[in-house]
């Protein structure tokens, strides 16, 4: 089994100017590595509240920082870890399979996530010693 890739910021298409706005795009295969299945988003979250503290087997996803701040922390399974800052709404982060993710958002944010598979909790790893087996 080919080993994935590790996780990576990457900016997404940006069209406008200051005086009219913008609007980015996130297109299958074009700038999102994978064919979108599953699209949902996350807000009102307390900046007290760690989320994610899961893995996934087989699910790839894209998190763009819609709005606010949010910290991603991604980790192997011998525990390396890189740590993003997405704040900018046309940057996405992909974290691919096997990578243990936890999410720290401010206030204000909005994360939307695109994701490779329909949502089966079967697929997530929510034992952090179970992942780093």
């Amino acid at each position: 089994m080919a080993e994935n890739p590790a996780p990576y910021l990457f900016p997404l298409q940006s069209i406008g100017a200051p005086e009219i706005g913008y609007l980015s795009v996130a297109e299958p295969f074009s700038n999102i590595p994978f064919e979108i299945k599953r699209v949902f988003w996350s807000y009102y979250t307390p900046q007290m509240i760690t989320r994610g503290r899961h893995a996934h087997h087989q699910l790839q996803q894209v998190l763009v920082a819609v709005t606010g701040k949010i910290v991603v922390t991604c980790e192997t399974q011998d525990g390396t870890t890189d740590v993003f800052v997405l704040e900018d709404p046309n940057m996405g982060l992909y974290i691919p399979p096997m990578y243990w993710h936890v999410m720290q958002f401010s206030h204000n944010a909005v994360m939307l996530s695109l994701a490779s598979i329909q949502y089966n909790e079967k697929d997530y790893i929510r034992d952090y010693d179970e992942f780093r087996k």
